[in-house]
């Protein structure tokens, strides 16, 4: 009954097919035939877990049709538009057991799959007055359409699924409280500062012994902390869900087997509270006035009772509470280790260490010399000179020995205000909570007051009076002329038994 569709085939026998861009035989329409309700649960839960329905929603049908046999079967139909879509479709169908089909009216052939890659098309039709008729390599039936089923009323028929580990689930809450119940769970909640609304809802009577409509109270909690999860999961009387959508809540500690995030078919202005254990839903039109839990608290009157006993007949400060400053160590690591305190003991180290202190370290370093011994400041850090008991300056002029805190921790400034110094006073404080303050005048450059003074003499020069009355001699620059050595005699010649001198005889 079905034939393969070639590569650039352009006649087709059943009505309403044809070929789109990548020639693939596609109709107005795509259909899936599903066998049981439980595999239409199954494409929907499949299909929603990574895709959503809302550009279906429009043409999207589920209908429930019986074939000649009697048989009872599922039809999904909708809006067709691209082969990219029908091929989202007939995946999730090849998955769960259906089939998928395309056309435009009543008949429908099979969907394209791995051995047709274009699609099929009917060799035969059938003359049927029958509302559907569907073509298959596998078979070919006819069906009547018995019965239209809604989604949003399918999916609230659905029973959550049990799932605890919801409980533990991040995210907004809404809790549904008894009326006997409400007035005490606001209360819990201001008192543990949780924030929410709460307001009033009604429900119609749940039996004709009930004389008016059932009222509870619903509170949306934007953060319920950990600690009262497992308490508004089973407490009797309040019923915790957790919103899945705009419009829609499941009860914490089940989960819908629809990703309800995904079907939009809830008003956003409504609301819709799925429960567990097989419980009717509850649902609500229009999301009632909501308010601050706050404004709910429980209100408490002084008694007005002898007002006068209450008024105050004087007043004064109360004592002063003091305790002794402490120094005690810390294991936080130093910082801003400007200053050190060398004892009196130790300024001769200091004195031949000076020789090995370079240029920069010197230049930087302002010394005071006290009797308790030398106080040495260095803003770029005083690490450079390892004598002493290094300082940490946690205020400007108020220093505390480095590696150490102050106990009570007050902040620097109230500890400096309660030393009492002046504002030209360096404070320091040692291990043992002492303050020594040294006036900052006292403080000079290190080079300055690094080197002695050195012994000189005086030196005498000699006197020069005898070589300043000396005449200064005149030179004078003549012409020599053309012959300068003719008016030169020539010197006389020696002698000549004094040219050679004679030698005394050798003795024989």
């Amino acid at each position: 009954m079905l034939e393969r569709i070639a590569l650039h085939q352009t006649r087709l026998r059943t009505p309403g097919l044809g070929l789109e861009g990548k020639g693939v035989a596609l109709g107005a329409k795509g259909m899936v035939l599903l066998p049981s309700l439980d595999r239409l649960v199954a494409w929907l839960s499949v299909y929603t877990r990574e895709h959503s329905l809302e550009d279906l929603m429009p043409s999207l049908a589920i209908e429930i049709v019986k074939s000649k046999l009697g048989t009872r079967e599922i039809t999904l139909s909708f809006s067709a538009e691209s082969s990219d879509r029908m091929d989202r479709v007939s995946e999730t169908a090849r998955l769960v057991g259906g089939f998928t089909f395309t056309g435009t009216s009543r008949h429908f052939v099979q969907y394209r799959d791995a051995a047709a890659p274009f699609g099929y098309d009917a060799t035969q039709l059938i003359s049927t007055d029958a509302a559907l008729v569907l073509y298959h390599d596998r078979f070919t039936q006819v069906y009547e359409v018995e019965k239209t089923v809604s989604l949003r009323s399918l999916l609230l028929r659905l029973m959550p699924h049990v799932d605890p580990s919801t409980i533990e689930d991040n995210g907004p809450r809404i809790i549904v409280a008894e009326q006997g119940l409400g007035p005490a769970l606001i209360h819990y909640f201001v008192r543990s500062r949780v924030e929410g609304e709460v307001a009033v809802a009604e429900w119609p009577p749940e039996s004709a012994f009930d004389e008016g409509p059932v009222r509870r109270y619903v509170l949306r909690i934007p953060d319920l902390p950990k600690r009262m999860r497992p308490l508004m999961a089973k407490t009797p009387g309040l019923v915790t869900f957790l919103p899945a959508a705009p419009g829609v809540a499941v009860e914490m500690g089940y989960r819908h087997p629809v990703a309800l995030r995904a079907c939009p078919v809830f008003e956003a202005t409504g609301l819709v509270l799925l429960r567990g254990r097989g419980d009717e839903p509850w649902t609500l039109e229009k999301t009632p006035q909501m308010g601050d839990l706050r404004a709910f608290a429980r209100v408490e009157l002084r008694s007005d009772e002898a007002p006068e006993a209450l008024a105050a007949s004087g007043s004064r400060l109360p004592e002063a509470v003091r305790v002794p400053l402490r120094i005690v160590p810390s294991p936080a690591p130093w910082k801003n280790v400007t200053a050190t305190w060398i004892s009196a003991a130790q300024v001769p180290l200091l004195r031949r260490m000076a020789y090995a202190l370079p240029h920069q370290t010197i230049l930087r370093t302002q010394l005071a010399i006290t009797p308790r011994g030398a106080f040495l400041r260095s803003s770029a850090g005083i690490e450079a000179i390892p004598l002493g008991t290094f300082f940490v300056e946690i205020h400007p002029n108020l220093y505390i020995p480095a590696g150490y805190d102050v106990t009570p921790a007050v902040a620097p400034e109230v500890l400096y205000r309660a030393l009492g110094a002046s504002s030209s006073q360096v404070l320091f404080i040692d291990t043992s909570a002492k303050a020594m303050a040294v006036d900052d005048a006292a403080f000079s450059p290190l080079e300055t007051a690094l080197l002695e003074a050195q012994a000189w003499e005086p030196l005498v020069a000699e006197a020069i009076q005898r070589a300043l009355t000396e005449a200064p001699v005149d030179l004078k620059l003549e012409s020599i002329g053309l012959l300068p050595m003719s008016g030169v005699a020539p010197p006389n010649e020696p002698p000549a038994d004094k040219a050679a001198p004679q030698l005394p005889p050798k003795a024989p």
